[in-house]
């Protein structure tokens, strides 16, 4: 056993094991689709397509591991995590049309993805003894940061630093906040951890559907909305 855990407290422990598994192989797989369409379109080999699916769907967590010294990281220990991005990858080469069309379907589940990983972050981030604010730093880079990777290795802007998207890392910090707060009050649950996850996820599906943006600077170039 890893000596961090073993001094770590059992914050992590409030879903069991099987119930955390399988969830946090439905929302890698769906964000591994994601990362997956984006190397279709960007014309990339299977190659490509598999490298984008499993940066996007491990990449946040990778990171977070790697801050907190988790070694060796969840995504290399277990082979479900690993795998389940590569068959999403294979998914996408083959059913690249079919998948597009789903997009609707696939927006949906990637923000029931980002609810979740930003609360486990969150948490796992505090059992090895971060403050509050670094674990709700982590807990958005856990959600989040598999799609900057994906954008960067796309040779894109990071859609989460984009004024013309729709906010993504705002409902994950949302979510990792509220987690951050029931454990500093001693008041974290499954139901209430769920809650939190429901909170970003519904944050970010009322964003895509109001078009909701994070506002740009004041006064820029001497008006609010004016484009360069």
């Amino acid at each position: 056993m890893d000596p961090a855990w073993t001094l770590a407290p059992v914050t992590s422990q409030i879903f069991s094991p099987g119930v955390q598994q399988t969830l946090d192989l439905i929302g890698i797989f769906v964000f591994a689709l994601s990362g997956g369409l984006l190397a279709v379109r960007k014309n990339m080999d299977i190659f490509g397509i598999c490298v984008l699916a499993e940066a996007t769907a491990l990449g946040g967590g990778v990171m977070r591991d790697l801050v907190i010294g988790a070694t060796p990281v969840a995504a290399f220990s277990n082979l479900g995590y690993f795998s389940t991005p590569l068959a999403a990858g294979l998914v996408v080469f083959f059913l690249h049309p079919q998948v597009e069309r789903i997009n609707t379907a696939v927006q949906t589940l990637d923000a029931a993805g980002l609810g979740l990983f930003c609360v486990t972050g969150t948490i796992k981030a505090h059992d090895y003894g971060l403050s509050s604010v670094a674990s709700v730093a982590l807990g958005m880079l856990t959600a989040a940061g598999g799609g900057v990777i994906r954008d960067v290795l796309a040779t894109e802007q990071p859609s989460l630093l984009r004024w013309d998207r729709e906010i993504y890392a705002v409902p994950a910090l949302v979510g990792a906040t509220v987690v951050a707060v029931l454990i500093a009050v001693d008041r974290l649950t499954p139901l209430n951890a769920s809650a939190a996850a429901l909170s970003a996820f519904v944050i970010r599906m009322l964003a895509l559907r109001y078009g909701w943006r994070a506002p740009r600077a004041w006064h820029r170039n001497g008006s609010r909305t004016s484009e360069e």
